[in-house]
């Protein structure tokens, strides 16, 4: 029996006290394939044009000049995701679920582009304060909302992703508490549901993933 709800989520297993569930978080490595066989495999060629796609769109936004910026960002998608749809999978710890692993990973990038546009693009950082075409008696209200706008961008980024892993977690959990009080005749509808659930929850935790990495591209081109 649960203490509490919420407990599914509480990284306990440990070994010698170090904590053992967060070793999850890079079990993503494992399923990257290899990219210098001689021959490579359909599991290679689909991961090449995936990369490929996502390239060419993040490209559009941040520009040609900026691939490193932009690997970086396909590379933080990649992970966001493994760790997604890795952590529906019984037993395995969701470390994505947890805000000290999504807040760390937005923390730095947007400090990092905040640093960058106001150390080389300072006048067009100020412009971004106050929108186009704002009447003059609105602009030092504009100027606050822009600003506390701006800040809350990556705390923004983490709670949203963070949540959205949680929701779908706990539904899967109620659900689940649910069958042994249920009738054999009915426990197949929950069956069903579940089935359902969790390819929702798989959608989700690709698109969460692409959220996570578009919104990071978008901050990113404000400061170029």
């Amino acid at each position: 029996m649960m203490a509490s709800l919420f407990s599914i989520f509480d990284p306990m297993s440990s070994f010698f006290f170090l904590p053992l569930n967060w070793v999850s978080t890079f079990l993503g490595a494992m399923f990257v394939p290899y990219m210098y066989w001689v021959s490579p495999s359909r599991w290679v060629m689909s991961w090449s044009k995936i990369t490929k796609a996502l390239h060419n769109e993040f490209s559009v936004i941040l520009g040609t000049s900026n691939l490193g910026l932009t690997t970086l960002i396909i590379s933080l998608f990649v992970l966001i995701m493994f760790n997604n749809t890795l952590g529906l999978l019984p037993y395995v710890f969701t470390s994505s679920s947890h805000l000290v692993m999504t807040l760390s990973l937005a923390l730095p990038l947007w400090v990092s582009f905040m640093i960058y546009g106001w150390v080389n693009h300072t006048q067009n950082m100020f412009a971004h304060l106050v929108p186009q075409g704002t009447p003059g008696i609105l602009m030092p209200f504009m100027v606050v909302i822009e600003t506390i706008s701006n800040l809350i961008r990556p705390g923004t980024l983490a709670v949203r992703l963070a949540a959205n892993m949680i929701a779908g977690h706990l539904l899967l959990s109620l659900l689940g508490d649910m069958g042994p009080n249920m009738s054999f005749k009915i426990i197949w509808v929950l069956m069903v549901l579940q089935i359902l659930l969790l390819l929702l929850e798989t959608a989700v935790a690709v698109i969460q993933s692409y959220v996570f990495a578009i919104l990071s591209t978008l901050y990113a081109s404000e400061v170029n």
